[in-house]
């Protein structure tokens, strides 16, 4: 794939996992095994109140293809089949749900040093379409996506955005919700690394005149732990400690407080990943 300025779905795609990544209130137990034939076998298990949830999930790869199949606790079994270089720069995308047999979906993806270019439709007798395009360098990119629903003749989302780069920073305005709605963010990596960072986000939405601005970043502490943390304008507050345990394994400790609740019981979960 060339090293263009990447999917429109990139972009602000630094500031979001900074303030959205790893953040859980749930306790969440996740086991995964790999093996020398490209097979990868995943675990999942979320208790969330007095809830139960969980899935497993089954990844192989073989030269340019990876099959990805999820079996979830509601007996729904996921498949998705990535293929790359069906056609040159290009990567191809198909998944459908069973027993929902409309849920099927196929997307294509192509990359050029210039632009990229996706179109996914969905696999039903009454197909949305959504498309997006970008185009720019890694270091400037420009970018808009969009959804049409073939039976009502509508589009279901027009989005627009834009996107500066550089080592050390990064910074995006998307203007979404049918033009509803207005978000800026930017991210300072403060290491190589780019295990310690500043993030600030501002969003806006124009028919309730409501502003939400949100800082965090992050901190390493080590080569084996980073914190984190994330504060609105709104009291929200949260927080995470992720430790490598051993190579590859994750614990991940994180808590919310709205700290203008006048019930401030904060929400506590955690998250273990073991990946030998």
């Amino acid at each position: 794939m060339s090293k263009g300025p990447g999917l429109f779905s990139d972009i602000g795609k630094k500031a979001k996992d900074l303030l959205t990544k790893d953040y859980n209130s749930d306790q969440k137990f996740t086991v995964s095994t790999y093996s020398d034939a490209g097979v990868a076998l995943t675990s999942t298990a979320v208790k969330k109140g007095g809830l139960s949830t969980g899935d497993i999930v089954t990844q192989y790869k073989y030269k340019n293809t990876v099959v990805d199949v999820k079996v979830d606790t509601e007996s729904n079994i996921a498949t998705t089949f990535t293929i790359n270089e069906i056609v040159p720069s290009t990567k191809t995308i198909a998944s459908f749900k069973v027993p929902d047999y409309n849920s099927g979906k196929l997307e294509v993806q192509y990359f050029h040093d210039h632009a990229t270019f996706t179109t996914a439709i969905a696999l039903n007798q009454s197909p949305a379409i959504d498309f997006s395009a970008t185009i720019g360098t890694p270091t400037i990119a420009f970018g808009a996506e969009g959804g049409y629903d073939t039976t009502s003749g509508n589009f279901t989302k027009y989005t627009a955005g834009i996107s500066v780069n550089k080592p050390d920073q990064s910074a995006s305005i998307i203007l979404g919700d049918k033009g509803d709605s207005i978000r800026a963010s930017y991210v300072h990596f403060l290491d190589v690394l780019k295990r310690t960072a500043a993030v600030g986000e501002i969003t806006r939405k124009f028919s309730t005149n409501e502003n939400t601005f949100t800082v965090g970043g992050s901190y390493a502490i080590d080569l084996l732990t980073v914190v984190k943390a994330k504060l609105n304008n709104h009291g929200k507050l949260g927080a995470l400690l992720q430790h490598e345990v051993i190579p590859k394994s994750l614990l991940t400790i994180s808590g919310e407080i709205d700290t203008k609740a006048l019930d401030k019981n904060p929400r506590f979960g955690v998250a273990i990943a073991l990946k030998p």
